[in-house]
């Protein structure tokens, strides 16, 4: 591997290293949290989540060791003739993953998760809203009646409490 040119690089290296490693410590401590009862022999329902928490440990400090020793970014292809961050795009994307978390527990899964899907097809460059809340609005009625009506789940009706 190729150091990196610049401490850009190296920091952005560095950052994404540190929340692979958060993100592996996270698992291990929801894990840690999972309630177990006396009815597993041997491995119960916190094995994966320990085992999946541990191995995205290590990964995220080998990434942190790579970024400390220089980075891994300058390396790739991807990374040295990628274009400049577009943030209006990056900006709806997150948009929509806050109106889904603002309008769940009012509006419901379906009207929040259109509110999503229209935002973030925005931020892929689609210039069709109306189509998108149509697509979104069917994609979304159809997800939440197969969890509801198939599955058994309630994944959150909301305001269509009574009418679905």
């Amino acid at each position: 591997m190729a150091p990196s040119s610049g401490t850009a690089e190296r920091g952005a290296d560095l950052a994404a290293s540190l929340f692979v490693t958060l993100l592996g410590l996270l698992c291990i401590w929801q894990a840690w949290a999972i309630p177990v009862t006396p009815l597993y022999a041997q491995v119960g329902p916190k094995f994966m989540p320990y085992l999946i928490g541990g191995l995205v440990t290590l990964v995220g400090l080998g990434l942190v060791g790579t970024a400390l020793r220089g980075g891994w970014s300058a390396s790739l292809e991807e990374v040295r003739e990628a274009p400049p961050v577009n943030w209006r795009a990056l900006g709806l994307v997150g948009a929509g993953l806050v109106a889904n978390l603002a309008l769940i527990d009012t509006l419901g899964f379906v009207f929040a998760a259109t509110a999503q899907f229209v935002l973030v097809a925005m931020g892929f460059g689609s210039r069709h809203p109306l189509r998108d809340l149509a697509i979104g609005l069917a994609v979304t009625l159809g997800a939440f009646l197969a969890f509801d009506k198939l599955l058994g789940v309630n994944i959150g009706a909301g305001i269509l409490d009574g009418i679905l």
